[in-house]
């Protein structure tokens, strides 16, 4: 497989990992609430089941399913396997071709098998992105990558036709968590190792002149009554399905047999002759 230009550095993104604190994986506990509730409208049993992602093995636990644990490097290591269900967890925002591998899980699946993704959208730390901008434009005269980009939801569907899957649906859920301070949301995402690991990120360290004026401009642009700052995490989730000769299709063009007007109960009206 030809991967493309890589955006993110893996190897620096690992060691961050090595360094996490459990009392910051809060966004992981609602993406584990929300698949659960995903999982248990859909009326069928998932049997060979893989998840993806840094906590796999939490995430089993909390999801109480059997699982294949699999790292979500570049190339996912399915070992040939056949699954029913595979869950993407809070990875693919990180990875270097999400449309590749989504490709791989396609592939891994067996015919009507499901795919789940949830990682974060690109409303997370937009309070953030906005008050490094504010402040590096002050202090050093112009701005270097410090958030990463990540996608929106009205391209990310695409995604999942781009990569064959079918019945594809997009959605997305945000959350205000609230700071006493911006340095807590700092230590927050050093411990959720969310921090800068874009290639072309600046290697020099920020300067206390530097971090007190993200802080100054926080607190002016996003800060509440009460003093605190808010800070926003979007969690989008891409579901597709394995193409099956016994799936749901759409109805095709022109195969309607009533119109929308009598659905509605209303009068179709002509603009060319009204």
């Amino acid at each position: 497989m030809t991967l493309p230009p890589k955006l993110f550095d893996h190897s620096i993104l690992k060691l961050r990992r090595n360094r996490t604190d459990e009392n910051s994986w809060f966004m992981h506990d609602k993406a584990i609430e929300e698949i659960n509730d995903r999982l248990s409208e859909i009326n069928r049993d998932f049997e060979k089941i893989a998840i993806i992602g840094f906590r796999a093995e939490s995430w089993a636990k909390k999801l109480n399913l059997n699982a294949t644990y699999i790292n979500d490097g570049d190339l996912i290591n399915f070992d040939g396997k056949n699954y029913d269900l595979i869950i993407h967890a809070m990875g693919l925002h990180r990875a270097n071709d999400p449309v590749g591998q989504l490709i791989q899980m396609n592939r891994a699946l067996i015919p009507d098998g499901l795919v789940i993704s949830v990682f974060f959208g690109g409303q997370t730390l937009s309070e953030l992105r906005i008050s490094f901008a504010y402040a590096e434009t002050k202090i050093l005269n112009g701005i270097s990558p410090r958030i990463a980009p990540m996608g929106e939801i009205r391209d990310l569907g695409g995604l999942l036709q781009r990569a064959g899957l079918a019945l594809p649906v997009a959605d997305n859920i945000k959350f205000d968590v609230s700071y006493e301070t911006p340095l807590q949301l700092m230590h927050d995402l050093r411990g959720m190792a969310e921090t800068n690991i874009i290639i072309d990120r600046s290697r020099k360290t920020m300067t206390k002149k530097l971090l007190n004026e993200i802080s100054k401009q926080y607190f002016d642009h996003f800060s509440d009554n009460n003093g605190r700052v808010n800070s926003t995490f979007e969690l989008i989730f891409l579901t597709g399905w394995a193409p099956a000769a016994n799936q749901q299709k759409p109805l095709m063009p022109g195969s309607a047999k009533i119109s929308l007007a009598q659905a509605l109960n209303t009068t179709e009206k002509n603009p060319e002759k009204d």
